[in-house]
């Protein structure tokens, strides 16, 4: 079934068009509410709640833009929205400036399971964010609407987010080194 018959079925709240489009989506979507949730667990439930709000909203579905971003837009608003509610909204104006710090990476040094391994290890304020903006491409002031922080605490937390994986970067570098040699 083409992917607009699956829609138009889909806001026709068609059971068998329902699961299809969870069959075609569900793991993509998977893994973006897994880079905004603490745990596996927590993903499956923003999944879950996800879906839920495709399926009542689809026939909000313009057709500008791909289907699949707005999903994942979807995808990610639900996973933030479960954040807000747990956390609990805080913002630190004078977090301090701390100076802006990049990340060389080299597929040689790290493997992307360890990346990936370390970016959710992360605080959840800088995994969010870092995830939002390096991986995303959302701006920081897109960021600071979406969890209710201010664009300075943005910066601020990407920043912290990237020095602590150039810290983990190196260190695991130099582990490796050490048993190489």
């Amino acid at each position: 079934m083409s992917l607009d018959k699956l829609i138009k079925n889909c806001i026709k709240q068609d059971a068998l068009a329902q699961s299809q489009l969870y069959k075609q989506f569900a793991s993509k979507l998977f893994s973006v509410c897994l880079k905004y949730s603490k745990n596996y667990a927590q993903a499956e439930d923003n999944l879950h709640d996800a879906f839920i709000t495709i399926f009542s909203k689809i026939e909000q579905y313009n057709n500008k833009g791909s289907f699949e971003g707005w999903l994942k837009r979807i995808a990610i608003n639900t996973s933030l929205q479960r954040y807000r509610e747990d956390v609990g909204v805080y913002d630190i104006t004078n977090e301090g400036n701390i100076e802006d710090v990049s990340v060389d990476i080299n597929e040689d040094d790290v493997s992307i399971d360890y990346l990936l391994k370390i970016i959710q290890e992360l605080p959840d304020r800088y995994r969010l964010v870092f995830n939002l903006y390096v991986l995303d491409g959302y701006s920081h002031v897109e960021i600071s609407e979406l969890i209710n922080i201010s664009t300075g605490t943005s910066k601020s937390n990407l920043a912290r987010a990237r020095l602590i994986l150039k810290d983990k970067i190196e260190d695991y570098n130099a582990n490796s080194n050490s048993h190489s040699v």
